[in-house]
C-alpha cells in the first residue's frame, strides 16, 4: 500500500521497486490489483483453505469427542491408559466414527478445540467434591473472620518425612543412556513440623523420632504460651491441594539434594533445619506458597490481621491426614 501511494503520487515503477527492495513485476503486480479494487485487493489474505473446510468430523462430533477427552480418561470409555495422546484420541474417534486420522490431524484438531498437552493434577478417589465445596464457601471464611475479629493468626500446618536416600530433579548423562543413581543400604530419615502464614512467618519443628501426639503437642507449645489460645481445623479428607504449607514440603524437598548429602542423621536433621531457617528470612517466599493455584483462595477477600504475638489465639488448619482428632 505504501508502493501504491507512492505511485500515486508521481514516482517512477523503478524508482518505488528501488526503495522498498521488490521487483517490477511485484510492483506492477500490485498497481494492476489497485486499479482492479482499489485498497481492499491489496490487503494480505491467508493462504490455504479456510479453517473447517472439508474437515473429516463435523461440528457435532468434534464437539462430542472434545467432551469426552475433558469428562473422562481413555480407561472410561473402554480404551487403556489414565491420560489421553494423540493415539488414544485417535482410538477413541475411530471406535466412535469409523474414522483413521493422522496424529498431525489429531494435532490440528485438539489445538482447534483449545486443548494443549499438560502435566496433570492428581486427585484421591475418595475425596469428596462436596466437602471442599464447603470448605471454600463456608468453612473459610467462618474461620477467617473470626480470627479476624479475635485478633488472632491463621496458620496453615504439616508433617513431612526426609529420607537420605531420597533422589529428586535432573542431572546430566549421556545422551540415549538414563543416568543412574547408586543408593546405599543405610539409610535414615528425620521429620519436621511446620507452620506458615500468609504475613510471611514461618515457625518450625525437626525431629528424629516418629510423629505422634506427644510430638505435636510439643510442636503446639513452640506456638502459644497458652494451649487455650489454639484452635485446630481440619481441612476435608484426602485434600492435601488445598494446604499451603504442602508447598513448603515440596520445596524443601527439592531443595536439599541441591546441598551436600547428608552422612548420617545428624547431618541430615541439620541440613533440613538450615532449610527452615533460611526461608524465616525470606517471607516474600513464604508468601509466595500462598500463590499456587489451589491455595490462592487463601487469599481472597483477605482481612488484615492485627500484629499481636503467637500468644493471642490461633485459628490453626492442620492437614488432616495427621490422624488426630
Amino acid at each position: 500500500m505504501r508502493a501504491v501511494a507512492a505511485l500515486v503520487a508521481g514516482r517512477d515503477r523503478e524508482d518505488v521497486a528501488a526503495v522498498f527492495g521488490v521487483s517490477l513485476k511485484a510492483v506492477d503486480t500490485w498497481w494492476a490489483k489497485w486499479q482492479a479494487g482499489g485498497r481492499e485487493a491489496l490487503v494480505m489474505r491467508p493462504r490455504g483453505k479456510p479453517v473447517g473446510v472439508h474437515q473429516v468430523l463435523g461440528e457435532a462430533e468434534q464437539a462430542a469427542v472434545r467432551q469426552a477427552v475433558l469428562d473422562h480418561r481413555p480407561c472410561d470409555v473402554g480404551l487403556s491408559g489414565q491420560l489421553w495422546t494423540r493415539r488414544l484420541v485417535g482410538e477413541l474417534i475411530a471406535k466412535l466414527y469409523r474414522v483413521r486420522l493422522t496424529e498431525v490431524g489429531l494435532g490440528k484438531y485438539l489445538k482447534r478445540w483449545g486443548l494443549s498437552f499438560q502435566r496433570p493434577d492428581k486427585r484421591a478417589v475418595e475425596q469428596d467434591p462436596q466437602a471442599v465445596r464447603r470448605r471454600h464457601q463456608e468453612t473459610w471464611p467462618a474461620i477467617r473472620a473470626k480470627a479476624g475479629k479475635d485478633g488472632g493468626e491463621v496458620l496453615f500446618a504439616d508433617q513431612v518425612g526426609i529420607r537420605s536416600d531420597q533422589v529428586t530433579g535432573r542431572t546430566w548423562g549421556e545422551k540415549g543412556k538414563t543416568p543412574v543413581v547408586r543408593r546405599t543400604g543405610n539409610r535414615f530419615s528425620v521429620n519436621a513440623m511446620s507452620a506458615i502464614s500468609t504475613k510471611g512467618r514461618m515457625h518450625f519443628m525437626v525431629f528424629t523420632e516418629s510423629f505422634t501426639a506427644e510430638v505435636m503437642c510439643r510442636f503446639l507449645d513452640r506456638l502459644a504460651a497458652h494451649p487455650d489460645d489454639v484452635e485446630l481445623h481440619f481441612l476435608p479428607p484426602y485434600s492435601p491441594e488445598l494446604n499451603p504449607d504442602e508447598l513448603v514440603n515440596a520445596d524443601l524437598k527439592h531443595s536439599l539434594p541441591k546441598q551436600h548429602r547428608a552422612r548420617d542423621q545428624a547431618e541430615l536433621a541439620a541440613e533440613t533445619r538450615r532449610f527452615f531457617r533460611r526461608r524465616q528470612r525470606q517471607p516474600h517466599i513464604v508468601r509466595g506458597y500462598f500463590g499456587g493455584p489451589h491455595v490462592r483462595y487463601v487469599l481472597d477477600e483477605n482481612p488484615m490481621f492485627s500484629d499481636r504475638t503467637l500468644s493471642t489465639q490461633i485459628c490453626w488448619l492442620l492437614h488432616s491426614v495427621l490422624g488426630l482428632s
